[in-house]
């Protein structure tokens, strides 16, 4: 389900603030969270696919506006991430970064992935031969991913 509220981006460009809510496969947890564009990015790298057993896949939100209710834990799968899942059903809940306390949201909480469309991959090279996405969008390979994000620690 979702609700909207318009506004107004830099440049003037018109936006659209959403309100998402879903839920894990059993219902015992819910999730509530914003995003002005619902954009999926997937990530391929060794964790992801052991957690889901396949690739995981995440809707991009607005810092700070994730609700979750119900029996939901994490297991810190690095030094700097943390897994999140129902204590029911097991289900995958969000990725989350140690560093900067985000969560990022499984796109699959959402009917529909949130209507979001596929925007990057992560470790695109790390993907198995058993499947691809197709789509003109971004694939990082190991390499840049790594880099975009000591980048983005290094820059705040």
């Amino acid at each position: 389900m979702m609700t909207q509220a318009g506004g107004m981006a830099a440049g003037g460009t018109a936006m659209t603030e959403q309100t998402l809510n879903g839920r894990c496969l059993c219902g015992a947890v819910t999730v509530t969270v914003k995003t002005e564009n619902p954009r999926l990015r997937a990530c391929h790298c060794d964790m992801c696919r052991q957690h889901t057993s396949g690739m995981f896949i995440s809707v991009d939100t607005m810092p700070g506006t994730l609700t979750v209710e119900g029996p939901a834990q994490s297991f810190q799968s690095s030094d700097w991430a943390e897994r999140g899942f129902c204590g029911t059903c097991g289900s995958t809940l969000w990725y989350g970064t140690l560093h900067d306390g985000m969560r990022h949201p499984a796109a699959g909480l959402f009917d529909n992935a949130a209507g979001g469309e596929m925007k990057m991959e992560f470790f695109a090279d790390q993907c198995p031969q058993g499947y691809a996405l197709k789509g003109t969008h971004r694939k990082l390979s190991t390499e840049e991913t790594i880099a975009m994000f000591t980048e983005a620690d290094h820059d705040g």
